[in-house]
C-alpha cells in the first residue's frame, strides 16, 4: 500500500517537471526543478525499495515454507521507511536554501548528491533498516545446506543492498573520489544488487504462477546472477568517462558495458520458457502482464538503450542529455517499478480470497502505462538528438535561448504522454487498492461464443479468439526474429550517437543522426509495443482456448 501511495507522488512530481520543462518559470522560487526533479529520483526509488521489501516479505515464507521471522521488527521496518520518507521529502527543499546542516565534516539534513540527496540522518535510518531486513530474511530462510539458487539469489541481494549502501555514508572533498564512490552505490545497487533481486523474484513468482519447475527456474537465475555481477561489476567503469579518472577506463568501461545486456537477454528468454510450459492457462493476467513488462522494458531500457549510450565515443555525446533519461525511465520504472505492481496483482487477490477478481481493469492500466511510458522515452530520445546537435555540436547557448526553442516540440510531448502514464497509474492504485472490495466480475468464457443451430452447436472461428493469427503460439524462432528485430533497431540508434564524431555532421550537417534516430527509436518502441502485444495474445487465446468445457469439445468433435 505504501508503494502505490508513494507512486502517485512521484508521477505527480514528474508531471510538474514536464510543465517546467516547458514553462521554466512555473513555480520558480517556490519549488525550483532542481527541487522537483530530486523529489521525483528520491521518490522512485523509495516506492521501488517498498515494492521490493514486500515482495521479498511476501515470498520469503513461501520459499522457505517457514513462517516469517520476526514480525515486529517488520513493523519497525516499516515505520523506518515512512520516516525516511518522510525526512527526504521535507529536506530536499532545504537545498534551495543552501542549508545541509554541517556537523563534525558531514550533511546531517542533506546531501546534495544525485540519487543520494538524504542527508545523514536518513543515511544511518535506511542502513539500519537494510540490516532488519537482511536479519528477517535470512531467519526466515531455511539452513543454508538446504537453499536452492533463489535462496541464494535473494540472501546474496539483501546481504548485498546493506554493504554497498555503506559507501554512501562517508563525504569527500575531492569531486572526483566523490563521485567514484557514489557510483559504486547508485550502479552497483542497480546493476548488480537489484538486478539479483530482480531476477530471483521473477523466477520464483513464475514458479508460483505457472507451477515451473524450482531447480530449471533455479539453473536460469543462478546463471543470470553470474552474468549479472561478471559484467555489472566492471561496467561500473562507463560512470568514470568524465570525471578525472584515468583513461584506461575508457576501453575496460566500455567493454564490459557492452557485456551487460547478456544477463538481460538470459532473464528475458528464461521468462518465455517458464510461460509457455506445459502451456498452462495464464490465471492471474494483470500479474503475468506486469512480469512481462518488466523483464521487456528491462531488455530495452537497460538493455539495448543502456548499451547505445554507454561507449565512450557515444556517451561523450549523450552523457547529461535527454538521451539519458530515455534510458533511465525505461530501465529503472520498467525493471524494478512494473515487478513490484505485479507482485502486488499476485499477492493482494490472495491476501484478499478473491482469486476470480475482475482483471479488466489491471490490464487496461498495465497498456496505458506501458505504451505512457515508451512514449515518454521516444519523447526524451528525440528531443536529446536535436539537443545533442545543437548545444554540443553548434555549441550554441542554452541560456540565450537557441537550444530551449529547438527542442520545443519535444518539450510539449513528454506531458501528453505523461498524461497517458498518469491516467494509467491511477488506475491500478484504484484497482489495486479497492480489489475484493467491489462487486465481482464473471469473465465472459468461449462458450458465450457458442450458439446452438439447426446443425447442432456451432462455433465462432478459431481466428474470433486470434488462435489462428495474432494470438497463435508465439515459438521460440519467432521469439528470437522479435528480439533480434530490438536489436537491430538499438544498432542504428548506436551508429547515430556515433555519427556526432563525424566531421561532416560537427560542421553543421544533421543529416545522418536525424535520420538514424528517427529510425532507431520509433522503429525501437514499436517492436516493443506490438511484440508485448504478441506474447499476451498468444497466452490469452491459449487460456481461452483452455476453458472450453470438455463436452463441448467433445460435441464439436463429434460433429
Amino acid at each position: 500500500m505504501l508503494m502505490l501511495v508513494l507512486f502517485v507522488i512521484q508521477v505527480g512530481f514528474g508531471l510538474l517537471l514536464s510543465i517546467q520543462h516547458i514553462d521554466p518559470s512555473f513555480l520558480a522560487g517556490t519549488l525550483n526543478f532542481n527541487v522537483a526533479r530530486a523529489e521525483h529520483l528520491n521518490l522512485g526509488i523509495i516506492w521501488i525499495l517498498a515494492g521490493f521489501i514486500g515482495t521479498i516479505l511476501f515470498v520469503g515464507p513461501l520459499l522457505s515454507e517457514r513462517e516469517l521471522a520476526a514480525s515486529w521488527l517488520i513493523k519497525l521496518l516499516f515505520y523506518a521507511l515512512l520516516l525516511v520518507t518522510v525526512w527526504n521529502i521535507c529536506t530536499q527543499f532545504l537545498a534551495q536554501q543552501g542549508i545541509a546542516g554541517w556537523w563534525l565534516g558531514q550533511p546531517w539534513l542533506h546531501e546534495g548528491l544525485e540519487y543520494l540527496e538524504a542527508g545523514r540522518v536518513a543515511d544511518l535510518v535506511i542502513l539500519i533498516g537494510f540490516c532488519i531486513l537482511t536479519y528477517v530474511v535470512l531467519r526466515t530462510f531455511p539452513p543454508i545446506r538446504k537453499w536452492n539458487e533463489i535462496h541464494w539469489g535473494l540472501g546474496l541481494g539483501v546481504g548485498a543492498l546493506t554493504l554497498v549502501w555503506i559507501f554512501g555514508l562517508f563525504f569527500i572533498e575531492r569531486l572526483d573520489l566523490q563521485e567514484y564512490f557514489r557510483w559504486y552505490v547508485v550502479h552497483y545497487w542497480v546493476e548488480g544488487v537489484w538486478e539479483v533481486i530482480h531476477i530471483s523474484l521473477v523466477g520464483f513468482l513464475l514458479v508460483l504462477m505457472f507451477k515451473a519447475d524450482v531447480k530449471a527456474v533455479g539453473y536460469a537465475v543462478f546463471w543470470g546472477i553470474s552474468l549479472v555481477w561478471l559484467s555489472g561489476l566492471l561496467g561500473n567503469a562507463h560512470h568514470y568517462f568524465w570525471i578525472g579518472t584515468p583513461e584506461f577506463w575508457q576501453f575496460w568501461g566500455s567493454l564490459f558495458s557492452a557485456l551487460e545486456p547478456l544477463p538481460l537477454i538470459f532473464c528475458f528468454w528464461h521468462i518465455y520458457l517458464d510461460a509457455h510450459q506445459d502451456r498452462k492457462p495464464l490465471k492471474n493476467a494483470p500479474a503475468f502482464y506486469f512480469i512481462l513488462g518488466s523483464v521487456i522494458l528491462e531488455q530495452v531500457g537497460a538493455g539495448i538503450l543502456g548499451f547505445t549510450m554507454t561507449f565512450a565515443l557515444t556517451n561523450v555525446w549523450s552523457h547529461g542529455t535527454w538521451v539519458t533519461p530515455s534510458h533511465a525511465h525505461l530501465a529503472l520504472f520498467g525493471t524494478f517499478g512494473m515487478l513490484g505492481i505485479a507482485a502486488a496483482y499476485y499477492a493482494i487477490p490472495l491476501m484478499r480470497k478473491v482469486p476470480d477478481y475482475d482483471q479488466r481493469l489491471g490490464k487496461l492500466s498495465f497498456w496505458l502505462v506501458f505504451t505512457g511510458m515508451l512514449g515518454i522515452s521516444f519523447a526524451f530520445a528525440i528531443g536529446g538528438t536535436v539537443q545533442v546537435f545543437v548545444y554540443r555540436s553548434l555549441g550554441l547557448d542554452w541560456f540565450g535561448g537557441d537550444v530551449f526553442p529547438a527542442m520545443g516540440f519535444f518539450r510539449l510531448l513528454v506531458p501528453v504522454f505523461g498524461v497517458v502514464f498518469a491516467i494509467g497509474t491511477c488506475l491500478l492504485v484504484f484497482d489495486l487498492l479497492t480489489l475484493g472490495h467491489r462487486v465481482r466480475y464473471a469473465a465472459a468464457t468461449p462458450l458465450q461464443s457458442a450458439s446452438l443451430g439447426r446443425g447442432g452447436i456451432s462455433l465462432a472461428p478459431a481466428s474470433a479468439y486470434g488462435y489462428r493469427r495474432w494470438g497463435r503460439e508465439l515459438s521460440g524462432y519467432e521469439t528470437g526474429i522479435w528480439l533480434l528485430g530490438m536489436w537491430v533497431f538499438g544498432a542504428v540508434i548506436t551508429l547515430g550517437l556515433l555519427s556526432f564524431n563525424l566531421p561532416m555532421v560537427q560542421a553543421g550537417d544533421p543529416t545522418l543522426p536525424y535520420l538514424l534516430a528517427g529510425l532507431g527509436y520509433p522503429g525501437l518502441l514499436l517492436i516493443t509495443l506490438l511484440f508485448v502485444w504478441r506474447f499476451l495474445s498468444s497466452l490469452e487465446a491459449r487460456s481461452k482456448a483452455s476453458a472450453l468445457p470438455e463436452k463441448l469439445v467433445g460435441a464439436v468433435a463429434t460433429a
